[in-house]
């Protein structure tokens, strides 16, 4: 049965008479062809041209026997065919190499010493390149070895990225479904509740979700875009309480074009609210800061409300899934830092590197 061979396939006419194929002749050739010459009275040029013409003899064999043929026999090795194509080679590149420098007459039955010269270039090419050629095929299974780590490298950093990513899409898909029911519910208690701006804070929520939906799915965003939408959910938090929430946002201007993953913010301030201002009988406020500092922004969200002892605040879902996403998107240089603030309160901190969004 014939099968094909991956080597006949890798190899064209540039790679059978390459320059490195070509060098390695030359150079072999000439120092054989000198060794030989000691022992000779032809001249210098006479021997190494022999031993060069016998050198590319074995060379094109080699190439040849290389990409043909296309399909062997499960039984032959393509290294075997080569190495005795080459043997077989041999003794006719020489026959060659007399007739060519002997204008076509090498007179081989009457010129003895022709005949030793002959059988002595014939034996020094079975016995050497067949050699040479044992290294090159080494060196060609060391180079496509090498190939094939850079390939599958290449392809398992493809699949890790691949993952990586459905992993950051899975997390921004926990994000949404969490935010929106909790806002949802807030709208729900107005309206079971009478209140008359619940069709205000319906519209406004309306408005916010039309401008926040379709940045859910984009890979990363602007801090600016982020601030923007953590004012809309404010806006509509304060109007469900009004009177137990207050809030503001300072921002330095050269942070809104840094690159951050979307609902960065929003996980944060929702926290605040639900956790913080929510459970406090009086309320409370919540400032929002950004800075560029140290090729770092440092993003800080503060409450005023009942803080972390009081009920036990921690990484809730939205803050565990988004140091997650911190993590897929910055790796370690990201972090989330959540503390106590006095008298009463918490500052989540979150500090990443400076990454400006492309334009």
């Amino acid at each position: 049965m014939l099968v094909p061979d991956a080597s006949a396939q890798r190899h064209g006419p540039a790679a059978m008479l390459g320059w490195p194929r070509v060098r390695v002749v030359l150079i072999a050739s000439t120092a054989i062809g000198l060794f030989l010459r000691l022992g000779s009275l032809v001249s210098t040029p006479m021997v190494v041209g022999r031993t060069k013409l016998v050198g590319f003899s074995a060379l094109l064999a080699f190439g040849l026997f290389e990409r043909w043929p296309t399909r062997l026999p499960r039984w032959m090795a393509r290294w075997g065919l080569q190495l005795t194509a080459i043997v077989a080679v041999v003794p006719f590149g020489a026959l060659f190499a007399y007739w060519l420098t002997t204008g076509g007459h090498p007179q081989f039955a009457t010129e003895k010493a022709r005949v030793l010269g002959y059988a002595t270039l014939t034996s020094a090419g079975i016995l050497f390149a067949p050699l040479i050629a044992v290294g090159a095929l080494l060196r060609q299974r060391d180079d496509f070895a090498r190939d094939q780590a850079a390939a599958f490298a290449l392809e398992r950093s493809e699949l890790e990225r691949q993952a990586l990513d459905a992993r950051f899409r899975l997390l921004q898909a926990q994000v949404e479904p969490h935010f929106l029911f909790n806002t949802l519910a807030n709208v729900q208690a107005l309206v079971e509740a009478g209140a008359p701006q619940a069709a205000k804070v319906l519209q406004s929520l309306i408005d916010y979700l039309r401008a926040a939906f379709p940045r859910l799915h984009e890979p990363s965003t602007t801090l600016g875009q982020e601030l923007q939408l953590v004012r809309a959910y404010l806006e509509v938090m304060h109007m469900g309480m009004p009177d137990r929430l207050t809030f503001a946002i300072n921002a330095d201007e050269t942070t809104a074009g840094l690159q951050c993953p979307p609902m960065t913010l929003l996980p944060l301030v929702e926290n605040a609210v639900r956790h913080g201002i929510d459970p406090s009988e009086v309320g409370g406020s919540i400032s929002i800061e950004a800075r560029w500092h140290s090729e770092r922004c440092r993003v800080s969200v503060t409450d005023t409300g009942v803080g972390l002892k009081a009920i036990g605040r921690g990484l809730g879902t939205g803050l565990a899934t988004l140091r997650e996403r911190l993590q897929l998107a910055f790796g370690s240089d990201a972090q989330l830092v959540l503390s106590e603030v006095a008298p009463h309160g918490v500052r989540a901190e979150l500090t990443f590197p400076i990454r400006k969004a492309q334009t």
